[in-house]
């Protein structure tokens, strides 16, 4: 099914119903599929083909999601941009993808300005959206989806230069349709949903509304982070289906409106892109409901690689399946996934390795890196970058991403399990682990946390916490208290800014 094959569907089952809505704004299904035809006619005048790549550089916007079917109905490729990125990184993402147009909100236009563009033909204002697309043509005029393939690319994610230069990575028909089968297979969906979009769009929240927009659901856009305003949405829309990274749920736990709110409607509270605390977790079971669903994949294989629906996270008597509340759940029923080593060996069970993934939910490859295709595909697998293992009942655990293990004294700490017991500590509110160069050890481990408001926690308290839970050799060899955690645009605490600012401290002026 193509990107438009959703939103048609959606408006099969009702023109006149809402689906996308911000405030006062609200657009019918038939408001969003008569814009999608005016904006693929439009493109096709300025010269835009199929096939060619598009941009939009927008927060979340009702209009600016709209015009993502425009763009596929037309058979071009979507090309997210974040608005989060300074303009550099994202003058460098459109020239990596090949982009001959761009559509911007009017908040981001000195942005634009500031860019050198020069395969970008074509620059629309989405604030200033009419003149451009009125040509007096019926909106019923235009034909289908101008894609052949299932195969084809319709989208191309940029994965951020954290450890380089960003890689494009290009989502197919048959990526996308993948997911969106996992997402209705694996999760409660009951009558028409509405979800509630307060991530960025450009991220998971966005390619999470494809499998309601098929089932002509309600997408609630929220314009900026506010979890106050999410609470009061969630009451009045009856949402039904979220997603928040787990930074923000712990923001969501701690406040003070949440005992008050009417969370009823809610049937799926999905939680990931980074690994969540199961002492919060178990909270959050409690506090938000018997609603949360983890989800765990990246931007080669989105977003379900593996899943934990609400019922896993109890056992059949009703209690808490404590044990797993540290997983990121089973495969999904299309995919399959291993554990191997540095060699290309598949693992056994409960043995440590990279987790690889084979699934027609697998990108199609990094554009116009065939280098990097050729390594992320090696053995004939899709080689994540995180290391775990399978238990005996099949839920994956992943320990840590392999570039963040910390090698000590000889012994491989996962920075990940040394976080999760931190979080264990009621002081806690959030941390990171790092590994600083150490002359001793090689590699000392280093943690910095953020406390919660009004909590007080000493060093050597903290350190002996984590010894108590986890052995003295994971336990950090220093602790720092922050008031905040840098964080990525979509909640991720940003451990290479951690460790450059504990470079900068530990060389002096």
């Amino acid at each position: 099914m193509s990107l438009t094959g959703y939103l048609d569907k959606g408006a099969s089952l009702g023109r006149d119903a809402p689906c996308l809505v911000m405030g006062p704004t609200s657009l019918t299904y038939g408001d969003v599929v008569d814009h999608s035809h005016a904006v693929a006619r439009a493109l096709a005048r300025s010269g835009v083909a199929a096939g060619d790549k598009v941009g939009i550089l927008s927060g979340n916007d009702p209009v600016a999601f709209a015009t993502v079917f425009g763009i596929a109905r037309r058979g071009a490729v979507w090309c997210p941009i974040n608005p989060r990125n300074g303009a550099g990184e994202n003058a460098e993402l459109l020239d990596l993808f090949d982009c001959v147009a761009l559509f911007h909100s009017r908040a981001y236009a000195p942005m634009v300005a500031e860019m050198d563009l020069p395969q970008v033909t074509t620059v629309v204002c989405l604030d200033e959206l009419d003149d451009w697309l009125a040509d007096g043509t019926d909106f019923s005029a235009d034909s289908a989806d101008s894609a052949d393939s299932a195969d084809d690319t319709v989208m191309i994610v940029g994965t951020g230069g954290t450890t380089g230069r960003p890689k494009g990575v290009q989502l197919t028909d048959r990526n996308i349709e993948t997911m969106t089968a996992l997402a209705l297979m694996g999760y409660p969906f009951e009558g028409r949903p509405v979800y509630l979009a307060m991530a960025p769009l450009t991220h998971a929240a966005g390619v999470l509304c494809f499998p309601v927009l098929s089932l002509g659901g309600r997408i609630v856009v929220m314009p900026a982070p506010d979890v106050g305003g999410f609470l009061a949405l969630v009451e009045q829309h009856g949402v039904t289906h979220t997603f928040l990274p787990p930074t923000v749920i712990y923001m969501l736990l701690a406040h003070e409106d949440l005992a008050t709110t009417d969370l009823g409607s809610l049937q799926c509270f999905w939680y990931g892109a980074a690994p969540m605390s199961p002492a919060r977790l178990e909270q959050a079971l409690t506090d938000i409901g018997p609603v949360m669903a983890q989800l765990f994949g990246q931007s080669e294989a989105p977003m379900f690689v593996s899943m934990m629906a609400p019922r896993d996270h109890f056992l059949a008597d009703g209690s808490v399946a404590t044990h797993r509340l540290a997983s990121a759940g089973r495969p999904g029923p299309l995919v399959t996934v291993a554990i191997m080593d540095g060699a290309g060996n598949l693992l056994d069970q409960g043995e440590r390795g990279e987790i690889v993934v084979r699934s027609s939910l697998v990108m199609a490859g990094y554009y116009r890196n065939a280098e990097a295709t050729a390594e992320a595909s090696e053995h004939g697998w899709h080689h994540t970058g995180d290391i775990g293992y399978l238990d005996d009942d099949g839920f994956l655990f992943v320990v840590d991403r392999a570039k963040d293990m910390i090698i000590t004294g000889g012994f491989n700490v996962y920075s990940a399990e040394v976080e999760q017991a931190l979080m264990a500590h009621e002081a806690v509110r959030d941390c990171g682990v790092v590994g600083l160069p150490d002359e001793k050890w090689g590699e000392r481990v280093v943690a910095v946390v953020q406390l919660q408001p009004g909590a007080q926690a000493e060093e050597a308290e903290l350190i002996a916490f984590v010894k108590a839970r986890i052995g003295s050799v994971k336990a950090p060899k220093q602790v720092e208290v922050w008031p905040d955690l840098p964080r990525s645009t979509v909640g991720k605490v940003l451990k290479t800014d951690i460790k450059a600012h504990l470079g900068k401290a530990t060389a002096g002026p």
